[in-house]
Parts: structure tokens; C-alpha cells; sequence
């Protein structure tokens, strides 16, 4: 992806977080410059990656196959502090995130608001493959079976529980309107817990055409 790509999403994602009175932290706005020997004070953020993380998950094609990304708060297995995590994404109509799993955390996945969420779900098979066994979910506490490869669609306010090892692949459904996605789980954690079924850079490569407007997550280590 290109920065200057990045920095657009960024920009129409600050947009419409304010439009659905969604604030984030005050150092989401904070500049490259302004994260300068920012390190004892903000360990938190940097070692538990907290921020921007843009994703067109190595398909070269964000409009697609990508998703936009702001961790509020997460743990850390190293520094042995917070247990949880949440998140604020956003996906757009037919925008897909590819099926994937993970094989610890346990997470809520919530319509904030917005169009509607569409969640393909797939038990996984001893050897990760895709099951075709019905599968059972909570949604919004409520059990509800579903065959597998179904379609839940997550209207405003609905969430759904996804445990470990289950796949799912979403995206907001066609004509209803970029949705607001909002993630409750056990910590995150990129770098070991994800699976996705088939080959997936899960942080994008990045051309430098311009200045970042932000760091993503991803930029830490290199500017800080």
C-alpha cells in the first residue's frame, strides 16, 4: 500500500468514527514528530500496540480485501498487565476480511452501528482445514445454530461470541452502508494467534510516497 493510500483511509476513517460519535484517544491525532522520545511514558501503547493498523492483508487491492483498525486497549503476555482488549473497525460493503481464526482468544464481535455485518462462519477440522459441521454461536447471548459456511448478519447493536479455532470471514453487507465494528476479547495478539486459511500478510508492505499523517501500529519499531 501506498503511505499516501493509508493516510486517505486514516482520514475518512476520523470522519466517520466523529459522525457516529465515536471519540478515540487524544494520541490518535498525535503526529509522526510528536511521538519523539515518547517511550517511558507511553510503553503501554508502543509494547502493547495500541493505534492505527491499516490492512489490505497482502492482497495489494484495500478496496476489496481490507479492513481499518484502532486498538483502544490491549494486553500483553510479556508484560503480564491487561487480560482484555478492544477495537474499533470499520468495513465497508463487500470490503472482506479473510477467513481466519485464532487459536486463543476468544472475542465479541459487535455492530456499532452503521449497515450491516455479514459473518460467514466454518468450524476448522483437526488439521485447520475448513469443517463441514454445523456449528452452534452466541448471539447477544442467545444460542443459535448455524450450518456450516451460513451467513450471520449483525444488525446495529447485535454481537456475536467467536471462540478459538472457529473461522470467519466478514464484510458489511452490499447496499447497507459502511458498518462500525467493535471487538471485546481476551488480548490480542497478531504475531502468534492468528490462522487464516489461506495465505495472508496481516500487516500490509508499505510504499513511502509520502509523509505518514499517523503511525500505524506497525511503524513503531521503525520511528520510535
Amino acid at each position: 500500500m501506498k503511505r499516501s493510500e493509508i493516510n486517505s483511509i486514516i482520514s475518512d476513517a476520523k470522519m466517520f468514527f466523529s459522525s457516529r460519535q465515536f471519540m478515540l484517544p487524544e494520541w490518535a491525532f498525535w503526529t509522526p514528530g510528536m511521538w519523539k522520545d515518547s517511550y517511558e511514558k507511553c510503553s503501554e501503547i508502543i509494547d502493547n500496540k495500541l493505534g492505527w493498523d491499516i490492512t489490505d492483508f497482502g492482497s495489494g487491492d484495500f478496496r476489496n480485501q481490507g479492513l481499518t483498525l484502532f486498538t483502544i486497549r490491549n494486553g500483553n503476555f510479556a508484560r503480564r498487565d491487561k487480560v482484555y482488549c478492544e477495537k474499533i473497525m470499520i468495513s465497508d460493503e463487500g470490503q472482506v476480511t479473510p477467513a481466519h481464526f485464532h487459536w486463543a482468544k476468544t472475542e465479541d464481535i459487535i455492530n456499532r452501528g452503521g449497515g450491516k455485518l455479514v459473518i460467514e462462519l466454518w468450524k476448522s477440522t483437526p488439521d485447520d482445514k475448513l469443517s463441514d459441521e454445523e456449528l452452534t454461536v452466541s448471539i447477544d447471548g442467545i444460542l443459535t445454530n448455524v450450518v456450516s459456511g451460513g451467513r450471520v448478519v449483525l444488525r446495529q447493536g447485535q454481537s456475536i461470541c467467536l471462540p478459538p479455532r472457529l473461522y470467519h470471514r466478514f464484510y458489511a453487507e452490499e447496499g447497507s452502508g459502511k458498518v462500525l465494528i467493535g471487538e471485546v476479547s481476551m488480548v490480542n495478539d497478531d504475531d502468534n494467534d492468528n490462522r487464516f486459511l489461506d495465505e495472508t500478510g496481516r500487516f500490509p508492505a508499505i510504499e513511502e510516497d509520502v509523509e505518514p499523517l499517523h503511525l500505524l501500529v506497525k511503524d513503531y519499531p521503525e520511528y520510535l
